[in-house]
């Protein structure tokens, strides 16, 4: 092994994936300990980071081409010492040259002035951060004017970034890639537009709103009708996730639904004022549409959006089975399963969509039009491989004996179904259909009873949802 050159020993390292096995290869002798530390590029590390400093400087000389570190402090204690801090990044910054990916998660330590350190690093194109409550707009502001090839931001229950000079900064810079912003409680949708011109860079936006403070205290101060009407320039969006959100017709993510050309994957959860004619208007130019998922509130009392037209129809589904031709993955969830009376898409709707469209992948989440009929219809979905039901209680095992006869399919998930027993699971055993099968939390159905019924099986029963 001495003899070995040293571009093959970099061979042989880099076809190791986890960080104990390239370890113990960098402990058999001081050679592959040297050229590992050399190749080392990616670090994870958290609680056992004590003094968090000096261990980190340490970790930086020791791998001196670092490029993407990961400081995450999920279940941290102060039992456990103290969390890295203004004065660790420091060290971080000053002593990783080629850092391109950082990741701070649950940092509680990190303040602004630490997050200003960042724009020392001037090839740095990457940063999530998890959870930094004290992080404030100022510090992300510092962090757009030092950081210039910065592509990914991620901000995750940042809850004090109230401001937002720094989205109207990225808007100038044009160079953001990926935005993704969760439970920011200060930052809205109405915020987004302030983007402006770097809507032309984005690939990939997740927006999602703290559903409990919004409805606590941002329903009755919120004017949807004071957004802006624009177009918005979203020719390179390939993927969108929004998440309880508002959106107004004609106004603010309205227009960036009715844009997406170029749009691949689609997740709606929990959107309202969703209506048919984003859908609609989003299909007829989003021709390369590969997923879509949409999880539909039930609660249509909003006293402020009485006028706005909340519920999807067939109309939305017969529009992506004329349009998707390319959908591989489709997702239906409704939020509350007790207002039957409510749900806007039809058994019809469903069974033309999966027949029209190439859906490898089928969810159904709190369907209850869903039943044997349509178990039934899937029979003829040639490309179906993964079916999903959850909640779907009008599904017995009349339809769930049909699971055999469907051509393609070899993952089959149940879970809280009422309707399904160990009866309709027997075509099932020894047949070798599924690869997969999963079956959690339905009543009548018995461990025994799904044993032999796919190459792999997964069991778990808890009914307290029952009660």
């Amino acid at each position: 092994m001495d003899e070995l050159p040293d571009h093959l020993v970099w061979d042989i390292l880099s076809k190791l994936h986890t960080t104990d096995d390239r370890n113990s290869l960098s402990l058999s002798c001081k050679r592959f300990f040297s050229l590992d530390n050399e190749q080392r590029y990616s670090l994870r590390i958290g609680c056992g980071l004590v003094p968090a400093s000096d261990a980190l400087l340490s970790l930086c000389r020791r791998f001196p081409n670092l490029s993407k570190v990961e400081i995450i402090y999920s279940g941290w204690m102060s039992k456990l010492g103290k969390q890295v801090d203004d004065q660790g990044l420091l060290v971080l910054t000053t002593n990783c040259h080629s850092l391109t990916d950082l990741t701070l998660s649950f940092c509680t330590f990190i303040t602004d002035v630490g997050i200003g350190h960042l724009s020392s690093c001037p090839e740095l194109s990457s940063l999530k951060l998890n959870f930094a409550p004290r992080i404030t707009g100022c510090g992300v502001l510092s962090l757009a004017v030092g950081c210039k090839k910065l592509r990914r931001l991620h901000l995750i229950r940042c809850l004090n970034v109230a401001s937002v000079e720094w989205l109207e900064y990225f808007g100038k810079l044009e160079t953001l890639e990926e935005l993704c912003i969760k439970n920011c409680r200060a930052i809205g949708e109405g915020d987004l537009i302030k983007l402006r011109n770097s809507w032309r860079k984005l690939t990939s936006l997740q927006f999602e709103v703290d559903a409990n403070y919004r409805y606590m205290k941002v329903y009755d101060q919120l004017d949807v009708e004071r957004w802006p009407k624009q177009l918005v320039p979203c020719d390179s969006l390939v993927e969108l996730s929004l998440g309880n959100c508002i959106i107004a017709p004609g106004r603010g993510l309205a227009c960036v639904l009715r844009n997406c050309k170029n749009l691949e994957k689609l997740h709606l959860d929990m959107c309202t004022g969703v209506s048919d004619s984003d859908i609609i208007a989003l299909v007829q130019k989003a021709s390369h549409l590969r997923s879509i998922s949409l999880r539909v509130p039930s609660d249509f009392t909003l006293p402020l959006l009485n006028n706005i037209t909340l519920r999807l129809s067939d109309e939305s589904l017969s529009a992506i089975a004329q349009h998707c031709s390319k959908l591989e993955s489709f997702k239906i969830s409704f939020s509350d399963g007790e207002f039957p009376s409510l749900f806007s898409f039809t058994l019809q709707g469903i069974i033309t969509l999966i027949q029209k469209c190439p859906v490898r992948e089928l969810s159904l989440d709190h369907v209850c039009v869903f039943n044997d009929m349509g178990m039934e219809a899937l029979c003829s979905a040639q490309k179906l491989e993964i079916l999903e039901l959850v909640h779907c209680q009008e599904v017995s095992d009349e339809g769930l004996i049909l699971v055999s006869q469907f051509p393609s399919l070899n993952v089959l998930k149940l879970s809280k179904c009422l309707g399904v027993t160990d009866d309709g699971m027997r075509p099932l055993v020894g047949s070798h259909k599924l690869e997969l099968l999963v079956v959690e939390d339905c009543p009548q159905v018995s461990r025994r009873g799904v044993h032999g019924a796919a190459t792999s099986v997964s069991f778990k029963q808890d009914l307290s949802w029952m009660y």
